[in-house]
């Protein structure tokens, strides 16, 4: 495998995404990517809520729900003496990721997933298939 710019992770503090970490820690320490991003996306809370509670209210809010949910990710990175540069999106998972690898230059997304398949994957949605759906570099799901 070609040394990449980065390796995105999107987290959500879940064990799933503790694995997608290492995995992602895993490839930075053999070398194979630059950079390390680690992205956490909350979801919008605009419409109704926005008429009672103040935009900047809502940002507090999403930055330190972000900052849980980045918490172990960040974590993990620390422990393995590896650098990795964390960012908070809002909105569509697959839409806000595919503006991080935009941004980032990321050549893999790695995202943990619980492995919901058939019709409990349709009920369920899937964070999975809509990064997919949005980002046209590879990614990596870890289990």
């Amino acid at each position: 495998m070609a040394k990449l710019k980065a390796i995105l992770v999107a987290v959500d503090g879940s064990d799933h995404s503790d694995r997608a970490v290492n995995h992602a820690l895993d490839l930075a320490a053999a070398g194979l990517c630059a950079e390390l991003h680690l992205v956490n996306v909350q979801p919008n809370l605009g419409g109704a809520i926005s008429t009672f509670i103040s935009k900047d209210q809502i940002d507090a809010h999403h930055r330190e729900e972000g900052n849980k949910a980045l918490a172990s990710a960040v974590a993990l990175a620390a422990k393995a003496a590896v650098p990795a540069k964390v960012h908070i999106g809002v909105g569509r998972h697959g839409e806000v990721v595919k503006d991080f690898v935009d941004k980032t230059g990321a050549g893999m997304v790695v995202l943990g997933t619980r492995g919901h398949t058939g019709l409990a994957g349709v009920l369920l949605g899937s964070v999975a298939q809509d990064v997919i759906a949005h980002v046209s570099v590879p990614v990596t799901l870890i289990k």
